[in-house]
């Protein structure tokens, strides 16, 4: 993909940047959807002069135009800091160099800006070289104190791109996960791992598991499943991917979760089934990714019986057909329909007429 392409701007000031992920995919010949134009100055300033402004965010420099019918962002070079570390940044100066605003990403192969006006490659930081060898390289030694979120992005680049961490790098995620200030924005962190884990790899969760990043999120220890998400994911193809990889930690009490993730997590039955009935009582109200769970802290095989087999079975018997068997109303219903459950669960074949003769011996 040339990104030269993606919008028709006559840039005479040569201020205008692609910068980050579109320039470090189009240089790996990857399509990029992720576009980030910057101008080097006061984008909201430079975009009023040709463009119908949308929207306009002066805390950071951003706006939003419509260009040839399409909306496209710009950003503002700015500078950053992080007085409260592991929290989002305060923006320090709008209209900052061009060097100034790549010194504040997270990798050097995220660093790369290239001219819209020109198509010239501007590095600063070395990150050309890490492209080729496929390293990623952190610009300073703070930047996983400022940003631990940038650990799980790593991971994420990793699984994505076949990246490795350099050994500088490596050591500094070692000694933070070391020693970790659990005082940092959940929020984010949950969001990188949606990202990271919605890739859907057995690789990733081994290394968030085996380099011990998932102590970003609890100070429990995680023991590595022998389970195989990667194919009860592709198998089942549940909504919340993430949570079936990370719920294996157990204890995601410092993630913002909503009421429906912390469900899944609390309908995981804590005991071992025995039977085909306890199986379909435990997951017949249950979202998938409660069984998926269930199949990776505590027993495949009874997870996948119930989703392979067990799921689709249903007893057409109901409270109506008691009633007109003389079977008054009363807790006894339930018993009645369990019983006739069981045996269904047995023989699938069984009929209604099977099931109503069955209820004639309750009367």
């Amino acid at each position: 993909m040339a990104v030269m392409n993606i919008i028709n701007i006559k840039d005479t000031s040569n201020k205008l940047f692609y910068i980050g992920g579109v320039v470090r995919d189009e240089l790996l010949g990857i399509k990029s959807f992720d576009v980030d134009i910057t101008y080097a100055g006061d984008a909201i300033e430079y975009c009023r002069g040709f463009g119908d402004v949308i929207q306009e965010n002066p805390e950071f420099g951003t706006v939003r135009v419509k260009v040839d019918g399409r909306e496209v962002d710009f950003a503002s070079t700015r500078s950053e800091s992080y007085p409260h570390k592991g929290h989002l940044p305060v923006v320090e100066k709008i209209g900052c160099s061009l060097k100034e605003d790549v010194l504040r990403r997270d990798f050097t192969v995220n660093a790369l800006a290239k001219s819209v006006s020109t198509g010239e490659i501007v590095d600063y930081t070395g990150g050309l070289e890490d492209l080729k060898n496929k390293k990623l390289r952190v610009l300073h030694d703070e930047s996983f104190i400022d940003d631990p979120t940038r650990i799980i992005r790593a991971l994420k680049f990793s699984v994505r791109f076949g990246f490795e961490l350099e050994e500088h790098t490596r050591r500094l995620q070692e000694e933070y996960l070391s020693d970790i200030n659990y005082d940092m924005s959940y929020k984010r962190v949950k969001k990188e791992l949606i990202e990271t884990f919605s890739l859907n790899s057995n690789l990733a969760f081994e290394k968030f598991i085996n380099e011990n990043i998932y102590k970003l999120v609890t100070e429990n220890d995680v023991k590595f499943t022998d389970v195989n998400i990667e194919k009860l994911v592709n198998d089942y193809n549940p909504e919340y991917v993430w949570l079936v990889y990370a719920g294996v930690i157990k204890d995601l009490s410092r993630l913002p979760l909503t009421k429906i993730e912390k469900k899944i997590l609390d309908d995981i039955p804590q005991k071992v089934l025995r039977n085909d009935f306890e199986i379909y009582k435990a997951f017949e109200n249950v979202r998938i990714e409660t069984v998926l769970l269930y199949a990776i802290l505590k027993d495949e095989a009874s997870a996948r019986r119930y989703l392979d087999n067990l799921r689709n079975v249903k007893i057409s018997v109901t409270g109506e057909d008691l009633q007109k068997a003389g079977i008054k109303p009363s807790p006894k219903y339930q018993e009645i329909f369990d019983e006739i459950l069981k045996q269904k669960l047995e023989n699938p074949q069984i009929s209604r007429c099977d099931e109503i003769s069955l209820v004639e011996k309750y009367k």
